[in-house]
């Protein structure tokens, strides 16, 4: 069936971001790649092992492939049981999974955004699976977000190799091929995310190739700064402007991340994108704009996102906000029902009990 059509919203406009784009320029698409790093010219992960996700499963199913490379046995279900009790969800966060592996399995994972192509094949060469957040447009069908697992890449063709759960056993075991300008292409929709699945031996190690990405206020330093070149590069660059707002948020200036995403929403950017990116909510609401929060929420339930529990949990914090107490226990009991083991909404209701 196809997707019911979202309406218009016009948000409130706030203070622009600081140090904004000024004028265009072109952004130059480069197929092969001039290592001048230690790194070997290419390499391949072996030991995974390729998982076809069931629906809607993307994101257990490469965190089960990732884990593979550590002997992890366990199927996809396993995963989901966990990450997403109801089967409904539109989303697994990077941080659900990251959280997944942090406390269900013997090994670790840490999610960053703003990464690079580069740091991408430095953690493959050292040993490191890589899970990546992107853009997808399946044929016949709509922008939607989706996982895929990085597991080798070679300079020399300028391409990387990867487990895609979408693709089926066509593309098992040998890996699905793509230049590495199509996965960045792809990748910068979900402002370069990614989850390194390590052993806890191997963390000063990790730390050492992530460089300036090893802490989390310097990655999204870094993202704001990739995201405002590419939106120099192009003004007209919906994903630039939201990837800006996104980190914006992470650091925790909400005025100007406000003004980013009202930029992006102008641009136009995919429909779906509040099933899986909150930064808007968390903006809008911390500057006060609660009404704007409950029109793009209001967006989600109207449109599938109804069972992504971010979607409540937001309204619940305007709803606590305004002091409608009981209607925000509603909107947080309703994220608690959608996953069980979502702790911003539990610890709301804590806190609106005590």
């Amino acid at each position: 069936m196809p997707p019911t059509p979202t309406p218009t919203i016009e948000p409130t406009p706030t203070t622009a971001p600081t140090q904004t784009p000024a004028q265009a320029g072109s952004v130059q698409t480069i197929q092969t790649v001039a290592n001048t790093s230690s790194r070997p010219i290419s390499f391949r992960l072996g030991g995974l092992r390729y998982t076809v996700q069931s629906w809607n499963n993307c994101g257990p199913a490469n965190t089960t492939m990732a884990l593979s490379y550590y002997g992890w046995q366990e199927d996809q279900d396993v995963a989901a049981s966990f990450l997403k009790p109801n089967k409904l969800d539109k989303n697994v966060s990077p941080y659900e999974i990251a959280n997944f592996i942090n406390t269900q399995t013997g090994v670790r994972a840490l999610v960053r955004i703003g990464g690079n192509t580069e740091v991408l094949r430095e953690l493959i060469a050292a040993g490191f699976p890589v899970i990546i957040e992107s853009g997808l447009m399946p044929e016949a069908y709509e922008w939607i977000g989706h996982y895929r697992t990085v597991v080798g890449y070679d300079d020399a063709q300028g391409i990387f190799v990867l487990f895609d759960s979408f693709l089926g056993e066509e593309f098992g075991e040998a890996g699905y091929i793509e230049t590495i300008s199509q996965v960045d292409s792809l990748w910068r929709h979900f402002n370069r995310t990614f989850i390194v699945v390590y052993q806890q031996t191997d963390e000063s190690r990790l730390m050492n190739i992530l460089g300036n990405l090893a802490e989390e206020d310097s990655a999204a330093e870094m993202a704001f700064n990739t995201a405002q070149e590419e939106a120099r590069a192009n003004p007209q660059d919906g994903f630039a402007w939201f990837n800006m707002g996104s980190a914006l948020v992470e650091l925790e200036r909400y005025e100007e991340a406000a003004a980013a995403f009202d930029r992006a929403w102008q641009i136009g950017v995919p429909w779906r994108m509040l099933w899986y990116q909150f930064g808007p909510f968390e903006a809008y609401f911390n500057v006060g704009r609660y009404q704007d929060v409950l029109s793009f929420t209001n967006v989600n339930l109207n449109n599938g996102g109804d069972n992504v529990e971010e979607t409540h949990y937001w309204r619940g914090r305007v709803f606590e906000a305004q002091g409608e107490i009981n209607q925000a226990i509603s909107a947080y009991r309703e994220a608690l029902r959608h996953n069980p083991k979502y702790t911003p909404a539990s610890e709301a209701l804590d806190r609106l009990n005590s």
